[in-house]
């Protein structure tokens, strides 16, 4: 269970002395029930309502420690106002405070009640920068309450919208041990951790190299590092983006294998090192090949993407190899030098103008690395994602 896990730890005077003790037992069980542990999960508090780090997730390395620091935690008192989630989104899962980048940043809010202030705008901009928000909720609001709440279905509006996964109605204080387990098992299920990815740790890449004789030695160096320099931007790890590659002239050669490489500098190593092959030019069976390599093997919630560079017309069809990997893969082309504005057009995604790129010279291939970053960002967030 390797997540970044902090809890926001309801602070608030309504839920007075003895409240405040259970919940500070339930976190103490949570603690041991996940195994604290520099290779598993980290865990850190934030109390509220004036939001302040209780622990940093790199603060303490196993379950007795972290235990031993909530023990000491003392009530701040306030109200139950949860805007301590813009706190976590801008402060918190901070490299400072020791998140661990590979491993999915996880925010459990604990509410007595109801908070008393919205809680949409800031869950939804801490789920876009990749926060996965849970939310329990102990001895909610009862028919006479609910005109007093601030925002009517506060935890739909909170969390990913997927069968109750994200939200855990605990009926009373006394109930809350009860929670512990299956909290536990749900921020642990990193493959359901999907609705709160960002664009650049929920992919799986593709690049497909053109290592044909017209490139050249030099022009292939070239290439390698735009290939390199549009990976650098993205968070690598088997959780996160995974990144393969293909070279084809004439046949086709896979490079490495999507999760082969499971952090940023291996990935690029690997990428330095790829050797320039040299022969003919047939792009269609470098797609069909990569789909077949690479994307059977992607895994299902992942966004599969594949960028394909070549520099000339190709020798075979790249129409019907294109068609058929439009169904499942979002497909950029970028041509150099003599590549065939028409097959670039085959190739990519509609609308061709944010998936196509041309380069006369292998030389300001590096120009269109932010756009293409950009484009991949832009499209992720305007999907729906609840």
């Amino acid at each position: 269970c390797k997540v970044d896990l902090a809890f926001l730890m309801d602070g608030s005077w309504s839920i007075g002395k003895r409240r405040f003790k259970i919940q500070k037992e339930f976190l103490a069980e949570v603690a041991q029930a996940i195994s604290v542990g520099v290779a598993g999960p980290m865990m850190g508090i934030i109390q509220y309502d004036d939001p302040v780090t209780e622990i940093n997730l790199k603060t303490y390395s196993n379950s007795r420690e972290v235990k031993s620091a909530i023990d000491k935690i003392v009530q701040k008192g306030g109200l139950s106002n949860v805007k301590a989630l813009y706190y976590i989104n801008k402060h918190y899962f901070s490299d400072a405070n020791g998140n661990r980048g590979g491993a999915p940043n996880v925010a459990v809010v604990l509410v007595d009640g109801w908070p008393t202030d919205k809680v949409e705008e800031a869950s939804r901009l801490a789920r876009e920068s990749g926060i996965n928000i849970f939310f329990v909720t102990i001895e909610g609001p009862d028919d006479n309450e609910k005109q007093n709440l601030v925002e009517a279905n506060f935890v739909d509006k909170a969390v990913c919208r997927t069968n109750g996964f994200f939200s855990l109605p605990v009926a009373s204080w006394f109930a809350l041990r009860k929670a512990v387990q299956p909290l536990v098992k749900r921020v642990c299920d990193t493959d359901r951790l999907v609705c709160s990815k960002t664009c650049l740790n929920a992919n799986d890449i593709a690049f497909v190299i053109d290592g044909s004789s017209s490139v050249g030695t030099g022009n292939f160096r070239t290439v390698l590092q735009f290939v390199a320099n549009i990976t650098r931007e993205f968070e690598i790890s088997d959780t996160d983006t995974r990144v393969g590659a293909v070279q084809y002239t004439y046949e086709q050669r896979l490079e490495f294998a999507f999760g082969q490489y499971n952090n940023k500098a291996e990935l690029l190593n690997a990428i330095k090192h790829i050797n320039y092959w040299s022969g003919g030019t047939s792009t269609g069976a470098a797609i069909t090949y990569a789909a077949e390599q690479l994307f059977s093997k992607s895994k299902p919630n992942k966004r599969k993407i594949m960028i394909v560079i070549t520099d000339g017309r190709s020798y075979d069809d790249v129409r019907a190899p294109a068609l058929a990997v439009h169904r499942q893969v979002i497909a950029y082309s970028i041509g150099i030098a003599w590549a065939a504005p028409d097959e670039l057009e085959y190739i990519a995604t509609d609308p061709d103008k944010e998936h196509s790129f041309f380069v006369d010279e292998f030389d300001n291939l590096y120009k269109f690395v932010p756009k293409i970053i950009h484009n991949i960002c832009q499209e992720f967030n305007s999907q729906p994602r609840n």
